[in-house]
């Protein structure tokens, strides 16, 4: 295995984590997937970008953010990273996040892209910087069937 076939599947790890954590919504799990005070863009380009340092600040804004949401489910689609240097790499990843609003119940898709930088920390790799951009969203879906 190249050291690029060893990142790539460490980086891939890392984003299944992050969506696992963000989705079932258990922010104190963030911590040890990002350099401690990682500086973090959100920009959802329909209102002026939010910019926070580290786990807990982000846990506290998307917590706060996710609170509408009867159901959400974050879903990475597709990343690539590259090796920087000894120990820094950079990438990026296309996701889209799947959820269900608690007043009315309307579905919706909210489609972006993460460009990262990535830390190699103790031997894992870790969110050094993120920057989130929305692409684009479908609102009113059909209602979906949900089972107990």
């Amino acid at each position: 295995m190249t050291d690029d076939d060893r990142l790539h599947s460490a980086v891939q790890r890392l984003h299944a984590t992050y969506a696992d954590v963000v989705t079932r919504r258990a922010w104190a799990e963030l911590d040890v997937l990002f350099v401690p005070g990682a500086p973090i863009r959100v920009d959802p380009v329909t209102r002026p970008a939010v910019d926070v340092a580290g786990a807990a600040e982000l846990a506290a804004f998307v917590s706060s953010a996710l609170e509408r949401f009867a159901f959400f489910e974050l879903v990475p689609l597709n990343s690539v990273a590259r090796l920087e240097g000894e120990g820094t790499a950079a990438g990026r990843l296309w996701m889209v996040e799947l959820r269900q609003d608690r007043d009315g119940g309307a579905w919706s898709e909210a489609y972006g892209r993460y460009d990262d930088h990535y830390a190699l920390v103790d031997g894992q790799w870790r969110y050094a910087e993120r920057s989130y951009r929305s692409l684009a969203r479908r609102a009113d879906l059909p209602p979906a069937d949900v089972f107990p």
